[in-house]
């Protein structure tokens, strides 16, 4: 696509911008036999960060020729934080359904009975393959290579520079230790430029070897943190001056939150990076031909998590608020979708498995156990018609999105109840486990009022009504899915499939992640006998006690300040399940470890 004269481009744009007057183009027939589907997904990209959008500062000349060939869905929703979202992506359904609820504390595992679309795919044919960021377990059977992903190079847990980053690549964005099918291994350069080197040359592979692919390409970035990035961009942004009036003051609302210069620019060039990457995965279709019979999508998982520029629209990361929630949805195939909005009606994460099928002519039964149709069933509505601008009765419905912290849902706190012209909202707190009393209800009007200026509450109160009676009809529901709906799964150990098994500070439960604190492990031993325990820490000084404990059973030994490991051989593990806790003790106080490794012997 690069390749694009300025002519062409300036078309395109103008197409994208009259999209209502491009139905009765001729279409172009798609190549004969299923279409290769490579879905992107960003990590903490908000709506505004991308130059198509109106961001006047950021380049990303890829995605904004991009975004005027492609067909666009106006109205996409994700989950306001990332595991959700791509718990509801793979799934089709919404995220309440598989246990990831959260994006730590265990609560971001996807339970393993959940029928993910590499499954599916997989089972029709397809070669299936995964570069980036998974997010959904980092142990078996809730690895990414588990769940249908033939080949997976990913790195542990929510983002590289977090707690479950293997010792010797703690927060390396340039040359990460990343997981091949569960072996570590060191690459070579940036991380978003492995994610899409490895994955466009896996697929070039798969290609020549006459099978279709299913390239899913999610780079951990731009989520932070931000102490690595590409160089000679960060010092591009630092000489633009960033500050807000450099962006078009937008209908709607400004961004909120402090405004920090160093912080954005490091965003924007970690954003080129990716549009540089992308520029580099549409030139390989275009000089291969794959683009006339592959099917691209891009988006982002949730909303901005820099101050920037969010396009007008109110809140960020975290928030049910539009700024939070709302993606820019992309979908590109030369000849089958005609460029510009294909349609303002609300969609959602939950609408792309059974999209994706649809487009690839594959029946939503193929790659689900038999025993398990019914629970493997869609929450979303393919949205391929749309795409297609094919005349089609499209019912209406209304769109839920719940997520914030805490072990469990609380019934009406931070969610969103969207229909195809009312949005009810009760923006009560990410942070909190339930909503404060006094947390107020909002409602818009979406088709009048995008941008949520003007809150009809207090004057449309049976539509208030009328959407939390549906709200709690769905949360009964969910919440029922199984009977134990609300429990994290369990960590597998002495399992054939992996051994050693890594216990992090992703995956604990009951505590954060700051450097005092001290979680433990619900764990399930698959198959007693003896195990070799290896106990990781942080470097401290004097001397200290590390300890560990499971079944009753408590073990310690002495580790001087220059240790930051103790091994036990020979350890008798009984089967079923069990807590894990271990710790160090220190003078005048006890604080958590890092990893704990378990190994059947």
């Amino acid at each position: 696509m690069n390749s694009l004269s300025t002519a062409r481009f300036l078309l395109c744009v103008l197409a994208a911008s009259a999209s209502s007057g491009l139905g009765n183009q001729r279409r172009v027939s798609a190549a004969d036999g299923p279409p290769n589907v490579v879905v992107i997904i960003t990590d903490d990209q908000g709506y505004g960060d991308l130059g198509f959008f109106g961001n006047r500062v950021l380049r990303t000349p890829a995605l904004d020729r991009l975004a005027a060939a492609s067909a666009r869905l106006s109205s996409f929703y994700v989950s306001p934080v990332c595991a959700p979202t791509r718990a509801s992506l793979m799934t089709g359904r919404y995220n309440y359904r598989t246990r990831a609820i959260d994006t730590y504390r265990g609560r971001a595992l996807m339970d393993p009975t959940e029928t993910t679309i590499a499954q599916r795919l997989r089972a029709a044919g397809y070669a299936t393959g995964l570069f980036g960021k998974w997010h959904l377990g980092d142990t078996w059977p809730l690895r990414p290579h588990d769940r249908g992903f033939e080949m997976a190079l990913a790195h542990r847990g929510g983002g590289i520079g977090q707690p479950s980053d293997p010792p010797g690549g703690e927060g390396a964005y340039t040359n990460p230790i990343l997981f091949r099918n569960g072996t570590p291994e060191r690459a070579s350069g940036y991380c978003t430029d492995v994610f899409f080197r490895e994955g466009i040359a896996w697929a070039e592979r798969e290609s020549q070897a006459g099978r279709p692919f299913f390239l899913y390409l999610a780079p951990n970035a731009p989520h932070g943190p931000y102490h690595d990035v590409p160089a000679d961009l960060l010092e591009h942004y630092r000489s633009e001056s960033i500050a807000p009036e450099r962006f078009p003051r937008p209908i709607g609302h400004p961004s909120t939150g402090r405004f920090d210069a160093e912080t954005l620019a490091r965003t924007y060039a970690m954003i080129e990076n990716i549009d540089q990457n992308v520029g580099r995965l549409t030139d390989w279709l275009a000089r291969t031909g794959l683009d006339r019979s592959t099917l691209v999508l891009f988006l982002t998982d949730n909303g901005e998590a820099t101050v920037g520029y969010n396009a007008g629209f109110r809140g960020r990361k975290t928030e049910v608020l539009e700024g939070g929630i709302r993606s820019m949805l992309l979908a590109h195939w030369p000849g089958r979708l005609e460029p510009g909005v294909a349609s303002n009606l609300p969609v959602a994460h939950i609408d792309l498995a059974p999209t994706l099928l649809e487009a690839c002519g594959v029946a939503p039964s193929v790659g689900v156990a038999a025993d398990r149709v019914a629970e493997a069933r869609f929450d979303g509505r393919s949205v391929w018609p749309l795409l297609t601008r094919q005349p089609v009765e499209w019912p209406d419905r209304t769109l839920f999105v719940q997520s914030h912290r805490g072990d469990q849902p609380d019934p009406r706190h931070h969610f969103a109840a969207r229909s195809t012209r009312w949005k009810l909202v009760r923006n009560s707190g990410f942070g909190a486990p339930s909503a404060p009393a006094d947390a107020p209800y909002e409602l818009f009007d979406m088709q009048a009022d995008p941008f949520e200026t003007v809150n009809l509450a207090e004057r449309e109160p049976a539509v208030v009504s009328n959407l939390l009676a549906q709200y709690d009809a769905w949360f009964a529901e969910v919440s029922q899915t199984r009977p134990d709906n609300w429990s994290p799964p369990r960590l597998v150990v002495g399992s054939p499939h992996e051994n050693p098994v890594v216990l992090t500070r992703q995956d604990w439960r009951g505590a954060d992640w700051r450097a005092g604190d001290q979680g433990h492990w619900l764990i399930d031993v698959k198959e007693g006998g003896r195990y070799t325990v290896t106990v990781r820490g942080a470097k401290g000084e004097g001397d200290r006690v590390l300890s560990w404990s499971v079944g009753g059973r408590t073990e310690s030994r002495p580790l001087s300040a220059g240790e930051t490991a103790v091994t036990w051989r020979d350890v008798e593990l009984p089967p079923g399940p069990a807590r894990l806790d271990a710790w160090i003790q220190e003078v005048d106080r006890k604080k958590g470890v890092l990893f704990v490794e378990l190994t059947r012997q």
